[in-house]
């Protein structure tokens, strides 16, 4: 990809096609100090106000940088590679991380340590890319003291209040409002597919954990659901096109969504899995419809219990697990609550909390 010159035209060749860039659509990316502030990198001028019929009145490339003069007497140069960026159309910071496969074969994954200075260091930087490559990440050692999990989530974006408030405990009591807080065996499951939008990222802090059971598990729904596409697509295309209702009641709120098992983008490619068999309702459809959804919402659930695809270990006090709860399941094994002391909190986090924190990092390590 490259930039050209043609009689004061600008143009962007990709090696297949060549086209003029808009002549405004340079004139709106002038960045000199009287049209952009520095701060906060925000435009001091208003395009949508201005009139549209801008042309080039001269135009030269030197060192990388396009130096231009438009007929309305702004000036200003352009960086190549960025104008070049912008054509490719793509997120090279989040999108091209690519997704890593993985099932109960899964070892050796890096624990990262936490310190004072962890939050705004190029390890964050690696924790994230790992986050994004697995769906979760564990970090050791994170303080355990004033609901300190609020602060490292804070510390990041922002954190996404919920019925459950701001963070949460997970621990057994009385007359519970989700079967979190007992002491049963949880299969693998997202959290909130109720919720519209539902939480993006999961956070759980291990505060105490001295029974003997209790076992973390975690299950990929990406890997999962890409195997299942190859190895049954009519149960996929089922899974992928019913949407079912998911609810959730407790005395003071009643929360509902619709939503397809596996849901796909705008190019038919994976987005998010929604899993609560505890919570979804299928609508009424024709007998044979659901014969065929029944058959291939068993199918999956297999797949996720499978102890082929699950990974299972024990959290320690301090230590801080990140899932992606629109494609890691997570379920837990029962313990018995007389061997001691099981507290883990919980909170909830968006996507633009991770992207805006590795966008910020990117830019800071010049990566």
């Amino acid at each position: 990809m490259k930039i050209e010159l043609n009689e004061n035209k600008v143009i962007f060749n990709n090696g297949r096609s060549k086209q003029e860039i808009h002549p405004f659509w340079l004139r709106e990316r002038v960045d000199g100090e009287e049209y952009l502030d520095k701060g906060t990198q925000q435009r001091l001028f208003d395009p949508s106000a201005m009139n549209s019929e801008v042309f080039i009145k001269k135009a030269t490339i030197s060192n990388g940088f396009l130096e231009i003069n438009f007929n309305d007497g702004v000036s200003s140069t352009i960086n190549i590679d960025k104008i070049a960026l912008e054509f490719s159309n793509k997120d090279t910071v989040i999108k091209s991380i690519e997704k890593i496969k993985w099932d109960s074969s899964l070892k050796n994954i890096k624990n990262y340590n936490y310190d004072e200075s962890f939050i705004e260091s190029r390890e964050m930087h690696d924790l994230l890319i790992s986050f994004y490559k697995y769906g979760f990440v564990i970090i050791k050692n994170v303080p355990t003291e004033n609901n300190y999990i609020i602060n490292f989530a804070n510390s990041i974006g922002s954190v996404r209040r919920t019925n459950f408030g701001e963070y949460f405990n997970v621990k057994s009591k009385s007359n519970p409002n989700d079967l979190a807080y007992t002491t049963l065996h949880l299969s693998p499951h997202t959290d909130n597919p109720y919720r519209n939008p539902v939480p993006c990222i999961q956070i759980l802090h291990c505060i105490e954990n001295e029974v003997k059971g209790g076992l973390s598990t975690l299950v990929d729904g990406y890997t999962v659901t890409e195997n299942l596409k190859k190895e049954d697509p009519e149960a996929y295309r089922v899974l992928s096109e019913i949407k079912v209702r998911f609810k959730f009641t407790d005395k003071n709120v009643v929360l509902e969504d619709w939503s397809e098992l596996i849901h796909l983008d705008e190019n038919k490619e994976f987005k998010q899995v929604r899993f609560s068999p505890r919570l979804d309702y299928v609508p009424i459809l024709e007998k044979n419809k659901l014969d065929l959804y029944y058959k291939a919402r068993k199918k999956l659930s297999d797949l996720y219990n499978s102890e082929k695809n699950r990974i299972e270990f024990k959290l320690e006090p301090k230590d801080l697990m990140m899932m992606d709860n629109h494609r890691v399941l997570h379920g837990r094994t029962k313990f018995n609550p007389k061997e001691g002391k099981r507290f883990l909190q919980g909170c909830y986090i968006d996507f633009d909390s991770t992207e805006g924190k590795l966008r910020h990092l990117k830019r800071k390590f010049a990566i």
